[in-house]
C-alpha cells in the first residue's frame, strides 16, 4: 500500500521522541508536526534532518485504513494503547 497523498495522519497521531527541526524535544501524540505543510506533505521529506523513524514508517491497511479519518482513528488508538503519552 502506498501513502495517500495529503493524508499526514502519521505526522499527527503518534508521539515522536526524536528531534525534529522546530521541535527539538520531539512531538507529543495528537500534535501536528511543524514540518507538515498545509497540504499535509512533509517539508523535510528526503532531507537528512528528517527523523529516521519517519522514514521507516510503512503505510499498511492495518494502520492507515481506507481513508485519512480512519488512519487518524487507528493511529490514535494505537498510540493510546502503546504510547508514552498514556494517561
Amino acid at each position: 500500500m502506498s501513502c495517500r497523498i495529503g493524508c499526514g495522519a502519521c505526522c499527527i497521531a503518534p508521539s515522536l521522541s526524536s528531534s525534529i527541526p522546530g521541535m527539538p524535544q520531539g512531538k507529543p501524540a495528537g500534535t501536528r508536526c511543524l514540518q507538515l505543510t498545509d497540504g499535509n506533505h512533509c517539508s523535510i521529506y528526503g532531507m537528512e534532518t528528517r527523523p529516521k523513524v519517519c522514514g521507516s514508517y510503512q503505510a499498511t491497511r492495518e494502520f492507515c485504513g481506507t481513508t485519512r479519518d480512519e488512519a487518524l482513528f487507528l493511529l490514535t488508538g494505537l498510540e493510546q494503547a502503546t504510547g508514552s503519552d498514556k494517561p
